[in-house]
């Protein structure tokens, strides 16, 4: 369990301390979602790493209300899980299939809370995305649960393959310019080193996220479960700007015709009832 409250470190003091179309037609197809397509477009060669920083907020923001409602539905009572009449809080949260999910929850909370330190924001309660809409059935039987959870990670996988990509051209074009590297708006400079250490940032995430992939696969006994030599980017060129971005997958997620609301605030308030600690901290700066 971890504190969803705490204080953000500071830009300055997280370099110290360190010492999605990812949901294309296979995720839609499966859930039932039509393809909602955002165009966004942008004076650059590369993407804003604000942008990519926000982009990636609502993403694990998403994943957390994701595994929160798992954790308490009625999947949780499938017979590889919780059991029949089971939950996290009767006795049955030993099975080791639900410790992953709960492991799950933790991490995404725990990226989120990363991210927010980054855009120098103080609580989840700002963030851009408070409600997500998520397709009817989803939390209720094993078979659209999975599904939904392997699309959703190889979305976020699509995407943090994207940003590790993004800040590495960023870094390198900076270093070669001898310069520092500005937000659109010009609130922020960048120097070639924390552009890079973002580059492996992205990369330690996607890792946690490939794990999240392949655990889910174990949940439902795919063989083998990590079936993949090279992990994918589900078509996601960008995080932020275009049609094939992490933005324009997520629409669907924050559109009401897609179904039933959860909220995210919900998830964090009660997200100690049901989440396992996970330790590591940061790769070194």
């Amino acid at each position: 369990m971890i504190d969803t409250n705490q204080k953000p470190v500071g830009r300055r003091n997280f370099f110290k301390a360190a010492g999605l179309a990812g949901l294309s037609g296979a995720l839609l197809t499966t859930v039932g979602v039509k393809s909602v397509r955002a165009d966004f477009s942008s004076a650059a060669p590369f993407e804003d790493p604000n942008a990519i920083f926000t982009a990636a907020l609502i993403a694990e923001d998403l994943a957390t209300t994701f595994y929160y409602n798992a954790l308490i539905g009625g999947v949780i009572q499938d017979k590889v899980l919780a059991g029949p009449g089971g939950s996290i809080t009767s006795g049955q949260a030993l099975n080791t299939n639900v410790n992953y999910l709960q492991a799950a929850l933790t991490q995404e909370i725990q990226h989120a809370n990363l991210l927010r330190t980054l855009l120098g924001s103080s609580s989840a309660a700002s963030d851009p995305v408070q409600t997500f809409y998520i397709p009817a059935g989803a939390f209720d039987t094993l078979t659209p649960f999975l599904g939904l959870l392997d699309a959703l990670e190889n979305a976020f996988i699509g995407a943090y393959l994207a940003a590790t990509r993004q800040f590495a051209f960023m870094s390198a074009q900076t270093a070669s310019q001898s310069n520092q590297f500005a937000n659109a708006d010009r609130s922020h400079t960048f120097s070639a080193g924390e552009l890079a250490y973002y580059a492996q940032v992205s990369a330690s995430i996607m890792g946690v996220e490939c794990e999240h992939r392949a655990l889910g696969r174990v949940i439902g006994a795919m063989r083998p479960a990590n079936n993949l030599t090279y992990e994918q980017t589900s078509g996601i060129t960008n995080v932020f700007n275009g049609p094939n971005s992490a933005v324009a997958a997520l629409t669907p997620f924050l559109t009401p015709s897609t179904g039933p609301a959860y909220s995210l605030q919900t998830a964090l308030a009660n997200q100690k009832t049901v989440s396992l600690a996970s330790t590591g901290g940061l790769p070194p700066f």
